[in-house]
């Protein structure tokens, strides 16, 4: 059979002889050693949980789907930066007729990892100090300390322990203390958090994320400016929150930043008042597809909402829980936190929104420079509507989705997008905020050509 390099999945791996393809799963096969080389720290015990399946293989496709998937839960513990496969007939005097030696060519990450790298997202750019001690105890245990410092007053450290597991659906749990503070200009308040949070994490299908999450946080707000609305200045002091969250993600997009196909589904569902003066509920979704339409042209639709509601009498909540609404990864055409409720120009949130969009993204027109740099912009047509406010009718859902439907936000505009990969992309676009309301700071017509710069790892939201 010789050497054979196993690559993703069966790529590659498809024997021909002359114009016959073989199929692999008719090649018997099993195997009778397995070797992973490079190993310095990782244990052994961990080693053989994750290539214990390989034995359990009948043919040869099945040593080689499954050789892949060792390889994917080696690379999940973190422990490795480069690991590589082998397959090779065996050798030997216990070697079996049709048995195979699979060897994992491996290089251990270092035992210390430092580094300074630049964020930049939502209009501010921060500097970001971090130290990871990697596969500490051998079996994918993991430390991580950051210190970030933005430039518009915002810092935040955190020290985070994760420890991977090798199971059905790659379980993983972490803990971690931290301290964020940021100011919000648009509300006019300055939050510092202070806090600690336990997380397991897992798959319950292939591309199906679960995050159950509890967090503890002390929270401090202060006013932000000497303009600062009352309504704001009422609700500032501390208070304790103790909260669970689930976060469920699925994304089949081939690209995140600028997907020509897949759909991706995130549901958040918080419930806090286990503790502490904080106490509410809180769901919110998004939902975005993408379809090529052919001709390089793509239809992108999306649709995100939420709402909360008080869960008991001596509980309440503030405006750091409340929901808001405006700005390019909500509702284009309105400045950041510009729309709803308000006093004094600053935004005070509310307790439902929703807001969806449509979006065409085509070539530039005469395609310049097909085939070099002109191929990474694309023309950008968009319509928004949301809206947002309180519910004003207690139990009354029909009445207060009535009021969801009323008076509703809309903006248009077409623009330029430069992607970058699967890391960022830039936007030039022309905003006219169709239809507002009272209140509202939507982005004057000779202001609306912007440029906003959105890093995927910063924000990690989709655009609507």
């Amino acid at each position: 059979m010789g050497s054979v390099y196993a690559k993703s999945l069966l790529e590659e791996e498809q024997m021909k002889i002359g114009e016959n393809k073989i199929s692999l799963d008719k090649i018997k096969a099993r195997v009778d050693k397995v070797h992973v080389d490079g190993v310095g720290r990782t244990k052994d015990d961990i080693l053989a949980k994750a290539v214990k399946g390989l034995f359990q293989a009948h043919n040869f496709e099945e040593v080689l789907l499954t050789a892949q998937d060792v390889k994917q839960q080696l690379e999940i513990l973190g422990a490795f930066k480069h690991i590589g496969i082998y397959i090779d007939t065996s050798k030997g005097p216990e070697a079996s007729p049709d048995g195979v030696e699979v060897t994992f060519h491996t290089v251990e990450v270092r035992r210390v990892v430092g580094g300074v790298n630049t964020l930049v997202g939502n209009n501010e750019g921060s500097m970001v100090i971090g130290l990871k001690l990697p596969n500490l105890g051998g079996r994918g245990e993991n430390i991580q300390t950051e210190y970030q410092y933005g430039t518009k007053r915002s810092y935040g450290f955190n020290a985070t322990v994760t420890k991977p597991y090798i199971f059905r659906g790659n379980p993983r749990i972490t803990g971690a203390i931290f301290q964020h503070a940021a100011d919000f200009p648009w509300s006019g308040f300055r939050q510092i958090d202070r806090g600690t949070l336990l997380e397991v994490a897992f798959e319950s299908a292939p591309q199906v994320h679960h995050s159950f999450r509890w967090e503890g946080i002390w929270r401090e707000l202060k006013c932000a400016l000497p303009s600062t609305a009352f309504a704001v200045r009422e609700e500032t002091g501390h208070s304790l929150k103790s909260s669970i969250k689930h976060i469920l993600t699925r994304d089949t997009r081939d690209n995140p930043v600028l997907p020509s196909a897949g759909t991706f589904l995130r549901l958040n569902q918080e419930l806090a008042g286990l503790g502490g003066d904080i106490g509410f509920f809180k769901q919110e979704f998004e939902f975005q597809f993408n379809q090529n339409l052919g001709y390089d042209m793509i239809l992108q639709g999306s649709l995100m909402g939420g709402f909360m509601k008080r869960m008991s009498l001596d509980k309440s909540f503030n405006i750091a829980d409340r929901l808001f609404l405006g700005g390019p990864l909500s509702l284009r055409g309105f400045t950041m936190r510009g729309v709803g409720p308000c006093d004094e120009d600053n935004a005070l949130g509310a307790e439902s929104y929703w807001a969806t969009g449509l979006h065409l993204y085509t070539p530039l027109p005469f395609k310049p420079a097909k085939g070099g740099i002109g191929e990474l912009f694309k023309t950008h047509f968009f319509l928004n509507v949301g809206n947002i406010g309180n519910f004003q009718f207690s139990n009354d859902y029909h009445q207060n989705l009535i009021m969801l439907l009323t008076n509703l936000r809309v903006a248009c505009g077409a623009g330029i997008v430069l992607s970058v990969g699967h890391v960022a992309r830039f936007e030039l676009n022309y905003c006219v905020p169709v239809k507002y309301q009272p209140g509202d700071k939507v982005v004057m017509v000779l202001r609306a050509l912007s440029l906003w710069l959105m890093m995927l790892w910063t924000c990690k939201e989709s655009l609507v």
